[in-house]
């Protein structure tokens, strides 16, 4: 899966020379956090977020009137708060660099290029849709987490036994054990018996860690 198959395509951007409180009125109406900020070229030049509109309103402890404040927070534009040093992801890149530079940077979303041209945005909406699209989460079955040691063949022993039970397996996970030793799977199955399940996988891993119907 690529960041371009998630990523949303129709980006709404914004020029440096917007009024910050008319971006944050326009963000609220639009659903979004964040703008790609372009030059008139349609370049990527910057990032602004609905917090950076927010640390941008005055205070409410100013002695201005109400008068005062609005006209002060009209003058202020958006290449006056924006990001300049902005994260990208590439279109082309695997959708789980782009999770890594959103965990890493502690950041909602990133600007996707591709030759240096702003083709999408990708967020962690998006991310997480892919996640559960990739552990099933909308679709019924038996769901099951075992805890088994980390070599190779384990995860093709518990394939093998699902296929001898003329099981169908919906999706499946890997993750960190406990340990290095050992890897946490979770798999997804249909068209079999719970109990029957439990029984033909049970001797292969070290523990069945959860299994319920969902």
């Amino acid at each position: 899966m690529l960041v371009h198959e998630r990523m949303t395509k129709h980006v709404l951007t914004v020029k440096t020379t917007a009024a910050v409180d008319d971006t944050l009125r326009r963000m609220r109406a639009e659903k979004v956090r964040r703008f790609p900020v372009v030059d008139n070229e349609g370049r990527l030049i910057g990032l602004v977020s609905e917090r950076d509109l927010l640390y941008a309103a005055p205070s409410p402890a100013t002695s201005l009137s109400v008068y005062e404040l609005h006209y002060l927070y009209s003058r202020i534009k958006v290449e006056q708060v924006m990001t300049r040093d902005v994260i990208t992801v590439n279109a082309d890149d695997p959708i789980e660099e782009a999770a890594r530079l959103m965990v890493d940077h502690k950041i909602g979303g990133l600007p996707v290029l591709r030759d240096g041209e702003l083709v999408g945005i990708i967020t962690e909406t998006d991310i997480f849709k892919a996640f559960m699209e990739m552990l099933g989460a909308r679709d019924p079955g038996i769901r099951v987490t075992v805890s088994c040691h980390d070599k190779r063949g384990e995860l093709a022993a518990l394939a093998s036994a699902v296929a001898r039970l003329g099981g169908n397996i919906i999706s499946v996970g890997t993750f960190w054990g406990e340990d290095a030793s050992r890897a946490m799977i979770t798999l997804k199955v249909s068209d079999v018996d719970r109990d029957t399940l439990v029984a033909e996988i049970k001797p292969l891993v070290i523990a069945i860690e959860d299994i319920r119907e969902v």
